[in-house]
C-alpha cells in the first residue's frame, strides 16, 4: 500500500517534474482518489449492507433490532470501514508532510472517539426504547438511567480528546479533576441529585410514567409522561406541560393518584347544606306522608314500633312531642340518603357508604355523603356525582328540609 500511495509520486518525477511539486501533486491526486475510494465505500455500506440489516429486522418477530435501526446504530456502524480506511491510508498519503499528518493523526483519533460515542449513544437508546417496550419497565424512569451512561460516556470521550489534542496522558486529567471535584459537584448538582432522586422513586415506588399526580405548589395536576435525569413532565389535563425538577418528588410533598385508580372505587365527599331552622320532630301525619316513599318505608314502619314501645313501657307524655324517643326529618333524611346510595348502580357497595352530620355553622348544619363511585373516569365520575345531587336536592322538600343559601337584601 505504501508503494502505491507514492505510485504518481515516482511517475512525475519520472516524466521530469521536480520531487518538491511531484510531492504536492501525489497529494492532491491521492486525495482526490481517497474521498472517490470512501464515497463509493460509504454508498455501498449504507445502501447494501444497512438495507440488509433492515430488511432482517423487519422480517424478525423480535422487536430489539427494529428499535436498533430506529435508532439508527447499523448507519453508524457502517462509517467504520470508511473510516478505518482513512486512518490507514491518511498516513502513508502524508508521510512527506510530517506536520499536517500528526494533526490529521488528531483528527482522525477524535473522529473516531465521537463515531464510538455515536454507536454507543445509539445502543442506549435502542435498550431503553426496548425497556419501555415491555410491561414490567414501561413505568420506570429509564430516561434517567440512560442519561446517567452517556453523561459518563460523554465525560469519558472529552478525556480521551482532550488527551488526543494536548498529547498527555489521560491520568494527568483525572488528577486535575479530582483538584476541581468542589467545582465539578457543584456545576453538576442538579445532575447529581435527579440521579439519585430517580433511584429513589424507582426503588421506593414512588411515582410511575402513567400515574396521575397532583402538585399544586407548581400547578401540576395530571399524568405523568416522563421521568428523565433532571425533569418529571407532567401532562395537566388542560393538555399544558408542568415539568417539575426530579429531585422535588423526594424532597417536597405531592399527591399520588395511584392508590385511587387500583382500588374499587373514587371517593364522594360533598356535603348538603341544611337549613337549621328547618329540622324539626316528625308527627304521625309527617310519617304517613313520608312511608309513601317506597326506599324508607320499611325502615319507618320498624323504627316507629321501636320507638313506640319504648314510649309506653317507659310511660313517656307524648303530649309534648318532644318527650321520649322521637324521629326527626334530618334523620330520616339522613337514612334515606344511606339507603339511596346503597341501592345506587354506580356506587361500590363493598366500600365505605356512609351519610353523616357535621359540625353546625353559620351556613347551616352539613350533612356529607361519603361513598365510593364504582367509575373512576373522570367525566363519568362528575356525572354520577351530579346525578346523585339533582336527587338528594329535588328529595330535600319532601322532608321538610330547606337547603341553606345566602340572602342578601339591598335598603332603597
Amino acid at each position: 500500500m505504501k508503494d502505491l500511495t507514492r505510485y504518481f509520486y515516482n511517475l512525475l518525477v519520472s516524466k521530469g517534474i521536480s520531487e518538491n511539486t511531484a510531492e504536492y501533486l501525489n497529494l492532491l491526486i491521492g486525495i482526490c482518489i481517497l474521498v472517490v475510494v470512501l464515497f463509493v465505500l460509504d454508498f455501498v455500506m449504507k445502501k447494501v449492507i444497512v438495507a440488509i440489516f433492515k430488511s432482517y429486522a423487519s422480517k424478525s418477530k423480535n422487536t430489539f433490532d427494529d428499535y436498533l435501526v430506529k435508532n439508527k446504530t447499523f448507519d453508524y456502524l457502517a462509517h467504520i470501514v470508511p473510516l478505518s480506511l482513512t486512518v490507514w491510508i491518511v498516513p502513508m498519503l502524508f508521510i512527506a508532510f510530517p506536520t499536517a499528518e500528526k494533526y490529521l493523526e488528531i483528527l482522525f483519533n477524535i473522529m473516531v472517539i465521537v463515531l464510538t460515542i455515536w454507536i454507543l449513544r445509539s445502543i442506549l437508546r435502542t435498550f431503553r426504547d426496548f425497556l419501555k417496550s415491555l410491561d414490567s419497565f414501561r413505568d420506570k424512569p429509564i430516561d434517567s438511567y440512560v442519561q446517567v451512561f452517556m453523561i459518563f460516556v460523554w465525560f469519558i470521550g472529552a478525556i480521551l480528546v482532550f488527551s488526543s489534542m494536548t498529547g498527555k496522558s489521560i491520568w494527568t486529567f483525572l488528577t486535575a479533576l479530582g483538584a476541581m471535584s468542589a467545582v465539578i459537584l457543584l456545576i453538576f448538582k442538579d445532575t447529581i441529585l435527579g440521579f439519585v432522586a430517580s433511584i429513589q422513586v424507582a426503588v421506593n415506588d414512588t411515582v410511575r410514567i402513567g400515574d396521575w399526580i397532583t402538585m399544586q405548589k407548581y400547578g401540576a395536576d395530571g399524568d405523568v409522561i416522563e421521568i428523565n435525569l433532571s425533569s418529571v413532565k407532567v401532562q395537566n389535563f388542560d393538555k399544558t406541560i408542568t415539568t417539575i425538577p426530579t429531585y422535588y418528588l423526594t424532597s417536597q410533598s405531592f399527591k399520588n393518584w395511584r392508590g385511587m385508580m387500583n382500588s374499587g372505587g373514587r371517593r364522594i365527599k360533598r356535603a348538603l347544606l341544611i337549613k337549621t331552622s328547618s329540622i324539626s320532630f316528625l308527627s304521625e301525619d309527617d310519617l304517613n306522608k313520608l312511608k309513601k316513599i317506597e326506599l324508607i318505608e320499611s325502615y319507618l314502619t320498624r323504627i316507629q314500633q321501636d320507638i313506640d314501645s319504648y314510649n309506653q313501657e317507659s310511660k313517656i307524655d307524648k303530649s309534648v312531642l318532644m318527650n321520649g324517643r322521637n324521629l326527626t326529618n334530618m334523620g330520616v333524611f339522613r337514612m334515606y340518603v344511606e339507603l339511596y346510595l346503597e341501592n345506587h348502580p354506580f356506587i361500590n357497595k363493598e366500600m365505605t357508604i356512609m351519610s353523616r352530620q357535621l359540625p353546625p355553622s353559620a351556613q347551616g348544619t352539613p350533612l356529607e355523603i361519603y361513598a365510593f363511585s364504582n367509575n373512576k373516569v373522570w367525566k363519568n365520575y362528575e356525572q354520577i356525582m351530579a346525578d346523585i345531587f339533582d336527587h338528594l336536592l329535588s328529595a330535600i322538600p319532601y322532608f321538610n328540609l330547606e337547603v341553606f343559601e345566602l340572602n342578601y337584601t339591598s335598603e332603597k
